[in-house]
């Protein structure tokens, strides 16, 4: 997969190995993904991963389609739509969210408001991811 990467303090898109869903967790194929302070400060070297995020991928929020499922998962279904806070490897293609972390889309929501709502708030900056 592809991913925002941050590289001697610059952003770069890299390929990365894709994730694996775990207990609990979801596969998300991102749509859109929050770009907020947390973001700019990791690239800066100010605000390391907390331990488990990828320290190279930044976004703390975002919102996709559920790919996979891993075991124990009771909430969502692939094809579902989601959007979470997640600890960090939120710009990229695909993320990990555990489902107790994700809510359910509204229709009426677009993609883009979706990934800046859940840690930035709907006036947050969200990017479609393409």
């Amino acid at each position: 997969m592809r991913a925002v990467t941050i590289r001697e303090n610059a952003i770069v898109v890299e390929e990365h190995p894709d994730p694996v869903a775990g207990t609990g967790d979801l596969l998300v194929r991102v749509h859109a993904a929050g770009l907020n302070g947390a973001d700019v400060m990791q690239r800066k070297g100010a605000y390391p991963a907390p331990p488990g995020a990828p320290a190279d991928v930044p976004g703390l929020e975002l919102a996709g389609e559920v790919v996979e499922t891993g075991p124990g998962v009771q909430r969502f279904d692939p094809g579902d739509r989601v959007m979470a806070v997640v600890s960090g490897g939120g710009q990229a293609e695909l993320a990990l969210v555990h489902e107790r972390a994700a809510m359910p889309v509204p229709d009426e929501l677009e993609w883009e408001a979706a990934g800046g709502l859940p840690e930035v708030r709907p006036s947050g900056l969200a990017c479609l991811v393409r």
